[in-house]
């Protein structure tokens, strides 16, 4: 029996890396259910695609800023697409500006989607894992969330609040059988971060014993390994995924 994943920001970035990992893995099967607020053009493809065969890939729009949805979200595909094996919760904004100047719309935006809607998609896809006895809730935080950036105060915030919370949920839901991890990539060439080029760039790449960025497909790559069960035993930590850059 193929095993459910659910990840959301699914539809471009690291989430669309995820996906795609997944639907290639061929060690364990791995159906998934991609949330997005909208169909990019590969997520497209990639329904097209696996839609030929098995059904693996299943996409539902939700737009996870309106947070009085999400139980009803997650009751729908419980009941559509049977109890998940996993959440990803990648789904993030990332607005950069100097807190001074910043607008108190924008702060809560980010905060409701970074903070709250992972928090209450683990609190309603936990409990079907909870009786399955068996799960894996990994989300996506980022170096910011230790290091800081210039222009980030408030992303930085709310991948610490993410990382705070997975570290108490891994206690509270451990002898279930159920493991909850981070996964802190560095800077990668991805929609949120265009704005890093030229000079920025390359000074980023030389803080790296490796000299390059980390790719989405890095940071997927960890993903799938907390998936795995050769990471039964790794629950309330974080894997940094950034070339060595915070070495």
């Amino acid at each position: 029996m193929n095993k459910l994943v659910v990840v959301t920001g699914a539809s471009r970035g690291l989430g669309l890396a995820i996906v795609k990992q997944l639907l290639k893995h061929t060690v364990i099967k791995y159906d998934v259910l991609a949330i997005s607020r909208s169909k990019s053009d590969e997520l497209l493809q990639l329904e097209e695609e696996y839609s030929t065969s098995d059904k693996r890939l299943h996409i539902l729009n939700a737009d996870l800023l309106k947070l009085n949805n999400i139980q009803a979200l997650c009751t729908k595909m419980v009941k559509d697409y049977g109890r998940p094996y996993a959440l990803i919760n990648n789904a993030a904004l990332g607005f950069d500006g100097v807190l001074a100047t910043m607008h108190n719309s924008q702060i809560d935006e980010l905060l409701s989607v970074n903070v709250q809607a992972p928090i209450l998609l683990s609190k309603y896809l936990l409990r079907p894992m909870l009786l399955n006895r068996k799960g894996r809730i990994i989300n996506i935080s980022s170096i910011i969330a230790k290091t800081g950036f210039n222009g980030l105060s408030v992303y930085a915030a709310s991948k610490a609040a993410l990382e705070g919370f997975s570290f108490s949920l891994a206690r509270e839901v451990g002898k279930a059988g159920v493991t909850v991890n981070c996964v802190a990539p560095g800077y990668m060439q991805t929609d949120m971060t265009q704005s890093l080029q030229g000079e920025k760039l390359e000074s980023v790449k030389r803080r790296s014993p490796l000299g390059r960025l980390a790719t989405p497909d890095d940071a997927a790559s960890a993903v799938l390994y907390l998936l795995s069960e050769e990471a039964n035993a790794i629950t309330g930590t974080v894997i940094t995924v950034d070339a060595g850059s915070t070495a």
